[in-house]
C-alpha cells in the first residue's frame, strides 16, 4: 500500500490531527448509533470533564464531522449528530477495534505464560 504525500500535505497526517485528541474517538463511537445529547454523551464517557467535552464537541463541528441543534427548551437543549463525513471514521475506528482486540488477545496470552 502507497500513501501519497506532498510537501505541504499528507492524508494520514492530516487524519491523525482530527482524531488524536483524547476522547475524540470515544465520542465518535459513542455518536455512530445517532444523535446524542450533550448530557447523554457526558453520562456515556463518564470520567469526561464538562469542558474537555465542549471542547471536543466544538473542535468536531469546526472540522465537519458533526452537527450541533439547540432546541429551545428550558433549559435550552442540544443534541449531536455525525454528519456524513464523520460517519466514514466507521471503517477506522473498526479497524482500531480490531486491532486493540489482538492487542488484548496477546496480553492475555503474556499473562498466562508469564509467571
Amino acid at each position: 500500500m502507497e500513501i501519497s504525500c506532498s510537501k505541504d500535505t499528507c492524508p494520514v497526517k492530516l487524519a491523525a490531527e482530527i482524531i488524536e485528541g483524547k476522547w475524540t474517538t470515544l465520542i465518535i463511537r459513542e455518536l455512530f448509533s445517532g444523535k446524542k445529547r450533550y448530557s447523554e454523551l457526558q453520562r456515556a464517557l463518564n470520567k469526561i470533564s464538562p469542558k474537555v467535552l465542549s471542547a471536543r464537541l466544538k473542535f468536531l463541528e469546526e472540522r465537519g464531522l458533526i452537527t450541533r441543534a439547540v432546541f429551545a427548551t428550558i433549559p435550552p437543549t442540544t443534541e449531536y449528530a455525525l454528519t456524513p463525513i464523520g460517519y466514514k471514521l466507521e471503517s477506522l475506528l473498526l479497524a482500531m477495534a480490531e486491532f486493540g482486540n489482538e492487542l488484548i488477545k496477546k496480553e492475555i496470552n503474556v499473562k498466562i505464560i508469564s509467571p
